[in-house]
């Protein structure tokens, strides 16, 4: 039986073929249906072939060996932050957070600790042995004093990244003081293609304040927020070595430059309901960030956004202690390439990213770009379109926009980090403000559970991504039976769930006889004339798949304040 298996062999299908067979599992959908739209630009193929592989073997090889050049080593430094602001308990975190696996130092300036003496002395002796990542450090910062209290003849074993405003004593010259950040950009909106572009459109300005493009380069690194979407955020990174590359040989510096690639989780996906799939989001973001090629990587612990504990700070970092321990990636360098789906993203990105950091120069460079408002207006654009996908989502958010918890609320601490424009806030609002009080909300069934369950169930979990509770009805056998139990029985607001092939029927004979006044939805979605003589009637609005959820969300929010008001009122 060995012998025959290893013997047997298939037949070589074509592409052709495959598309053929993807079509006919369409049912009738156009195989367009199968291409991913993202952001960028770039339209993701649900199939990638040699054939079809745009670069030639020598620019594809080029490419390649420019990614690999720019990486350093196949592992990575794990640099999980403390978020401590006493300095006794940061320095206790740190220390142990480094026996446990941390491998580095970080501090972050804009959640300044408040430092003795003591611990500053103790932190200084930690930071010739691991290296150190310091950032949007300002000069009225204790932290500073650190670096007086080393001898000169040991800063040369400092090592890592500082930056900010502060001014550091002579002879650190292992640390790196200037950083293209994209992630405040991130935050706001930015796609992998503005983030690249704005890398680089930094990085050309800061030249301009050094003798030259050596002198800058020994001091510059890169910061980089990573996002769920798994395979473009390992293009992103790999982009950004070939860029690099291409932006040093502007400048007539043609051997291979490596720069560090400093990564955190992206805290835009992060959620304050069900905090747990934080921790998958966080886990996805991290193992791409390793495959990208990522130097130094940074997790957040899942609740930051709340209260953080010891054993969330511990999950963080075992996440990537598990990805060493388990896949072994660190002694592979650059190990999605090859990947003609990978390369092809990278290349794409490239190509774009390239591009539109060319249009930031043609306009006066980073500076005037800026000012123009063309940044903040672009950021905005992106920022609503993403918007727009969670809302009608096509981007899950697991926990938040699909498969809510209806029983959760929204935890009322406030984490050590507040992020501008999560996708997950419009929701936690909305449950804020139903958690305080909501409408009493009933399912209104007709006909068999068998027929009606999956209306019925899209409408509970659509619900109760607000925190909206709801009841169902007894299954009515006819309009009579459901008009009696609608004037009996006291509700706020009603949604009628009928079977599919059945609803245009019974709506017919139903909305003559509904009381009116009363606040009832349909479920489902129906051709625009019925809908407008269904609300003629008495139907206030409906419920459907693909529809745009917070501005129905937000829609019932108004309506239920507005009654609470009248109520008040009288």
């Amino acid at each position: 039986m060995v012998t025959e298996m290893k013997t047997t062999s298939f037949k070589a299908v074509t592409e052709e073929e495959w598309r053929e067979v993807a079509s006919q599992s369409l049912r009738g959908l156009p195989f367009e249906k199968l291409v991913t739209k993202t952001l960028e630009g770039i339209d993701i193929q649900p199939l990638y072939t040699k054939e079809k592989f745009a670069l030639e073997n020598e620019l594809h090889d080029t490419m390649l060996q420019t990614i690999r050049g720019g990486i350093e080593s196949p592992d990575w430094t794990i640099a999980q932050q403390s978020y401590e602001t006493n300095s006794k308990r940061f320095l206790a975190e740190v220390k142990e957070s480094l026996n446990k696996g941390n491998e580095a130092i970080v501090y972050n300036g804009k959640r300044p600790v408040i430092w003795k003496e003591n611990d500053l002395k103790e932190l200084s002796k930690l930071v010739q042995v691991y290296p150190l990542y310091a950032f949007d450090v300002d000069e009225q910062d204790e932290f500073t004093k650190l670096f007086s209290f080393i001898d000169g003849k040991n800063r040369k074993n400092v090592k890592g990244i500082f930056t900010g405003s502060a001014i550091l004593p002579e002879g650190y010259h292992l640390l790196r003081r200037i950083s293209a950040n994209t992630i405040p950009y991130h935050e706001r909106g930015a796609d992998n293609i503005t983030e690249l572009a704005l890398t680089l459109a930094i990085a050309a300005e800061e030249t301009q304040n050094f003798n030259s493009f050596t002198q800058f380069f020994n001091q510059f690194s890169v910061r980089f927020a990573i996002d769920t979407h798994f395979f473009m955020e390992i293009a992103k990174l790999r982009a950004f070595r070939v860029l690099w590359q291409t932006f040093a040989q502007a400048y007539g510096n043609e051997k291979p430059n490596r720069v560090p690639i400093v990564s955190e989780a992206s805290l835009r996906t992060y959620s304050k309901l069900d905090p747990y799939v934080n921790l998958l989001r966080a886990g996805n973001e991290a193992f791409s960030a390793v495959l990208g090629g990522t130097d130094v990587l940074t997790i957040h612990p899942h609740n930051v956004l709340t209260n953080i504990s010891p054993t969330s700070v511990r999950n963080a970092r075992n996440i990537q202690l598990v990805i060493k321990e388990e896949t072994f990636v660190q002694y592979v360098l650059d190990p999605s390439g090859g990947s003609y789906f990978i390369d092809t993203l990278t290349n794409e990105m490239i190509e774009k990213a390239w591009a539109y950091f060319q249009e930031i120069e043609r306009l006066g460079g980073l500076s005037a770009y800026v000012s123009s408002g063309a940044l903040d207006e672009k950021l905005d654009q992106l920022y609503h379109k993403r918007m727009k996908l969670v809302s009608h989502r096509k981007k899950s958010l697991i926990g938040t926009n699909n498969y809510a918890d209806v029983t959760e609320t929204v935890p009322e601490d406030v984490g050590p980090i507040e992020v501008e424009r999560r996708l997950a806030e419009p929701y936690e609002h909305l449950r804020i403000n139903f958690a305080n009080s909501q409408p009493k909300t009933v399912l209104l069934t007709f006909g068999q559970l068998k027929d009606f369950k999956a209306r019925a169930d899209f409408v509970t979990g659509f619900l109760a991504t607000a925190g909206i509770k709801t009841e169902m009805s007894p299954a009515f056998n006819n309009v009579e039976e459901a008009i009696t139990w609608i004037e009996t029985n006291e509700f706020d607001y009603g949604i009628i769930c009928i079977p599919p092939k059945e609803t245009e029927a019974v709506m017919k004979e139903l909305i003559h006889e509904l009381p009116q006044g009363k606040w009832i939805d349909v479920a489902g979605k129906y051709d625009e004339e019925l809908e407008k003589e269904w609300k003629r009637a008495s139907i206030s609005g409906f419920i459907f798949q693909g529809q745009d959820q917070l501005e129905k969300l937000e829609e019932l929010q108004q309506r239920w304040d507005r009654r609470l008001n009248k109520h008040e009122e009288a």
